[in-house]
This record gives C-alpha cells, sequence and structure tokens, in this order.
C-alpha cells in the first residue's frame, strides 16, 4: 500500500465520536485524512461489521483507532483487510479468539477496574428476539470511572450523554485470529484509569505485539490527553506510510 493513510476512529462504550475532536482536529491539520465511526455498542461481531462496512467505502490506506469497547470491535473489523495498514489501541480492549470483554481481564490478576454493579445502571429494551439490557455509568460514579482528571462540571455532563453499551456486546466474544495478529499495532495505556485497569492494558497490549505507550490519565483519555492519542497515532502513521519532504510541507 502506498500513500498517506485515512485515520478511521471508533469509540468505546459510555462515549461517542465527539471525544476524538481535538485529536481529529489535530491531524486534520496535519493534512492527513479523517474519519470518526459510530459505533453501535449492540453486539460485538454486528458492531464489528458496521464498521467493516464504512472501511470498504475508504480509498487507500486506513489507520484505525479504537478506544476502549473499540479496541475489541476494530480487532474484528479489520480482520483479513489489506487496506488496513496499522491498528492503534488507546485505552483499550484488545481480545484474542473466544474472549469478550467480560473475561479477558482476570480481576485477581488485574485488580483496580471499576465497572460493575455498583457504579452500573442497567436498563432493559426490547431485542429482536426477546429482550436485551443496557449497562450505563451512574451518573454519581461516572467521574471516577470514567473520566476522574477532567473537571467535575465536563465529567458530569458527559455522564448524561454517554452512550450505553448492550450486554449482547459485554458477553460477545472474538472470532478466530482476530486483525493484531496481522496488522502492526500500537496501544496507548492509561495508567489512571478506573475502567480498565492499567496493568490489564499493558497485557493485552504486549501479548499483541503492540508498541506500548503510557500517559497519566483517565479512561477518558482521547478528552483528557488529546495530544497523546495524536502523537502515537503519529507515530502508527510514519510508521507504516512515511511523509515525503513535500507532505510534510
Amino acid at each position: 500500500m502506498t500513500g498517506r493513510p485515512t485515520i478511521a476512529f471508533v469509540h468505546g462504550a459510555f462515549a461517542d465520536s465527539s471525544g476524538w475532536s481535538a485529536t481529529l482536529a489535530a491531524l486534520d491539520a496535519e493534512g492527513l485524512a479523517v474519519l470518526a465511526v459510530p459505533n453501535p455498542l449492540r453486539d460485538l461481531r454486528g458492531d464489528a461489521a458496521y464498521v467493516r462496512s464504512v472501511l470498504a467505502t475508504l480509498d487507500g490506506p486506513v489507520v484505525l483507532v479504537g478506544h476502549s469497547y473499540g479496541g475489541a470491535v476494530i480487532g474484528e473489523a479489520a480482520r483479513g483487510l489489506e487496506q488496513v495498514a496499522a491498528l492503534v489501541f488507546v485505552a483499550a480492549y484488545v481480545l484474542d479468539e473466544g474472549e469478550s470483554i467480560a473475561t479477558v481481564l482476570d480481576p485477581e490478576r488485574f485488580p483496580g477496574g471499576l465497572l460493575g454493579p455498583a457504579t452500573t445502571v442497567q436498563r432493559e429494551f426490547p431485542a429482536e428476539h426477546g429482550t436485551d439490557g443496557d449497562l450505563w455509568i451512574s451518573t454519581d460514579s461516572f467521574a471516577e470511572v470514567f473520566a476522574g482528571d477532567l473537571p467535575p462540571d465536563q465529567a458530569r455532563l458527559m455522564s448524561f450523554t454517554q452512550r450505553p453499551l448492550a450486554l449482547r456486546a459485554v458477553t460477545g466474544t472474538a472470532a478466530a485470529r482476530p486483525a493484531w495478529h496481522d496488522v502492526r499495532s500500537w496501544a496507548l495505556v492509561a495508567e489512571q484509569d478506573g475502567a480498565i485497569p492499567p496493568a490489564g492494558q499493558r497485557w493485552m497490549a504486549e501479548r499483541a505485539g503492540a508498541t506500548v505507550g503510557t500517559v497519566a490519565s483517565s479512561h477518558a483519555v482521547m478528552v483528557a490527553q488529546p495530544a497523546a492519542v495524536t502523537q502515537t497515532i503519529l507515530e502508527a502513521v510514519e510508521a507504516v506510510a512515511p511523509a515525503t519532504a513535500g507532505e510534510r510541507g
């Protein structure tokens, strides 16, 4: 593959694409094509199929970026797609075959995750076959779990606008050979994360052979530390598609 890639972003649970805004603006200013893909947050394989359908409309190479549950989605969505030149995992789940976001990290081995019955609210909704449930982080717990390094008013507003994750997405398992087995990967570990234990993030990233960086940040790293996210993506872009002198200006 030749040419500068499109950077495609996939948000995770309890968030939406607006969380990428600062990094989208920074990469756009660098002259890179960017696209924020809305993640349905309904079930892992279905969400991955939707993202894959969007990628199929893009010309040229793609660097695919996923935050949190979005990391699990990009591992599925990019499987076998030659146009995906790199994966970037941002405070993300990196699943292998048969794993789900509910099972990949043993809480005894990787303690510290705050997502659970005490910090979430479950709301049933009608599904194609009976009912399913949506998980929301409670407003009182949102800052501690998701956005502890943001101003309290901002974290509270984010709790009001969060997008919930269906239970089927929590338990959905990765299929055979997720894309990180075959695609170069980078990962940014959020060291103050209350949602995914930082040690677990590092373990998953290192298992995937990713180039690993760290940042002192909550789970909302794309909002709290967007420069670190941008830098990680630029490192991936330069590694897989070096800019020419003219492209650098």
